[in-house]
């Protein structure tokens, strides 16, 4: 057992990802009681400060999604109350969540990110109105994570009705060149790449309910690529992972084109943690079980905190 300590399993929150949240802390906590730790299950909503008093937790499990869950503003809070917790710190979180921050820092380390343009709320009519964009794009938040405000267009005409969805989560638009190719889901723990996972949908993208419906998306693990194909998305994902400062596990999002270059699409610090999550999943090929997975995690919060 690496602690006797009391542990809090962070999850819910406010965020769009809420139901997601939910599902990986339940996963998350059931191990951890199976293995014997003293865990409790919180729902961290705006009273999750007066929570963690009350159950008087000494470590936190953050399972949460999006929102002020992911993007540094509860490792902040749970600096301050001097807890110990899994995952990345403030400014990893911070900047992994914030697409737009965490590509200038890909872009300067030499990784390869999809050609884009980012809108701004105040000046996306002009700047819609004026763009000459050829298809497929990809149009999506800067801020948040699950596929949540996410559209593939194939006409131009698509275009205004995909930008207004995505302001519906935010202020800021990234708009991308399509890659067409592979899409490839790296799992990172600590300072190893455990390895990598293709998806296919059955239909569209990789969309929300691609991912958390059962039987909408094909798994393909290892993926179907080179040796060197493979190797060189895993180097890529291990190197955004470290650029970005991260700790702990991490799922890094890729897409590898026809001519086997991996481009960098997302970090995602705090990744699902549910039955159909990719991270389980890659894990596992890796000769890693659900339960060591969460272990493991628990093991290098601890180590960051001595």
């Amino acid at each position: 057992m690496v602690t006797d300590k009391r542990i809090g399993v962070l999850m819910g929150g406010v965020s769009s990802e809420r139901e997601i949240s939910i599902r990986s802390g339940e996963a998350i906590h059931n191990a951890l009681k199976e293995m014997g730790y003293d865990s409790v299950a919180i729902d961290a909503g705006k009273d999750v400060a007066e929570a963690i008093k009350r159950e008087k937790i000494k470590v936190a499990f953050v399972a949460l999604h999006g929102g002020w869950g992911e993007n540094g503003a509860i490792q902040g809070l749970l600096e301050v109350m001097e807890i110990p917790y899994t995952g990345s710190g403030v400014l990893a979180s911070a900047l992994a969540m914030d697409k737009v921050s965490s590509r200038k820092i890909l872009e300067q380390e030499g990784l390869n990110v999809p050609p884009y343009i980012v809108l701004d709320e105040k000046d996306s009519k002009l700047k819609v109105k004026d763009l000459r964009l050829k298809t497929p794009l990809v149009i999506k938040p800067s801020k948040e994570g699950s596929s949540v405000g996410v559209s593939v267009i194939y006409k131009i005409e698509e275009l205004k009705g995909a930008v207004e969805k995505s302001f519906d989560y935010g202020d800021r638009v990234i708009i991308e060149d399509f890659i067409n190719g592979k899409e490839i889901h790296v799992g990172v723990l600590g300072d190893r790449a455990l390895g990598a996972i293709e998806v296919r949908p059955k239909e569209g993208f990789y969309s929300y309910e691609a991912k958390y419906t059962p039987g909408l998306t094909d798994y393909i693990y290892p993926p179907d690529l080179t040796d060197e194909e493979y190797r060189y998305a895993l180097e890529s994902a291990l190197k955004a992972h470290i650029s970005l400062g991260c700790d702990g596990a991490t799922r890094v999002d890729i897409m590898v084109d026809k001519d086997g270059t991996p481009y960098v699409l997302e970090v995602n610090t705090l990744p699902g943690m549910t039955a159909t999550s990719l991270l389980p999943k890659i894990a596992k090929g890796a000769g890693i079980g659900f339960g060591e997975l969460v272990e493991k995690i628990l093991e290098m919060a601890l180590k960051n905190s001595e």
